[in-house]
């Protein structure tokens, strides 16, 4: 589980296709404190630590499903770019965002930016499926960033990111056009499925 409170941004240093996947993500993290096996959101996409290292920084490898490369954005990583890391939660850990799985339900677009004061309101679409978990005032993670929904018109949905937000995540480099992990928060979705047996 995490909170989808970014707290590091990572960088791909590799992208091997072997029988799945496999990702170098340079970190920031101290590699003497994660295990393998561990678990790192990298783009709000749970993965699998299955390699450390310290040369020429300071790395971890993951690898990363077909079925995990198509339901997400991962299909169009390049190596050089950045990407929003999170750590796991450990019982004790401050929650600071909302309760996210890092599983993550698909993929929307960036169909707008303005800037609102020293803000910018982005508005995304969702998939179809997936529009009607997501509510005014909810929460929602969009490429691991758990961030308030401000409005909602149909498919479309609207967040204002702050500055300080952009700064120390990969939202600052986000444009238009731009396919982005959504993970829709899990109360929406239980009270969704409880709807459905009313």
């Amino acid at each position: 589980m995490f909170t989808g409170i970014v707290t590091d941004m990572g960088r791909i240093l590799e992208l091997e296709q072997r029988g799945d996947l496999r990702a170098r993500i340079g970190t920031g993290y101290d590699v003497d404190g994660i295990d393998i096996g561990a678990s790192i959101a990298c783009e709000g996409v749970c993965l699998t630590v299955v390699a450390l290292g310290r040369e020429p920084q300071n790395w971890f490898d993951v690898e990363i499903s077909a079925e995990t490369v198509g339901a997400t954005n991962v299909g169009a990583w390049t190596v050089g770019q950045t990407l929003n890391l999170e750590r796991a939660l450990k019982v004790g850990d401050e929650l600071g965002g909302h309760i996210v799985s890092g599983h993550i339900d698909g993929v929307a677009e960036v169909v707008g930016m303005q800037d609102e004061g020293d803000s910018t309101r982005f508005t995304f679409r969702a998939p179809d499926a997936f529009a009607k978990f997501i509510a005014p005032k909810g929460s929602i993670a969009l490429n691991g960033t758990s961030l308030t929904v401000n409005a909602v018109d149909g498919r479309d949905f609207g967040v204002n990111i702050i500055p300080h937000t952009k700064s120390v995540t990969t939202w600052g480099a986000t444009k238009v056009g731009d396919a982005i992990n959504l993970e829709v928060d899990t109360m929406a979705r239980y009270v969704a499925r409880l709807r459905e047996y009313d």
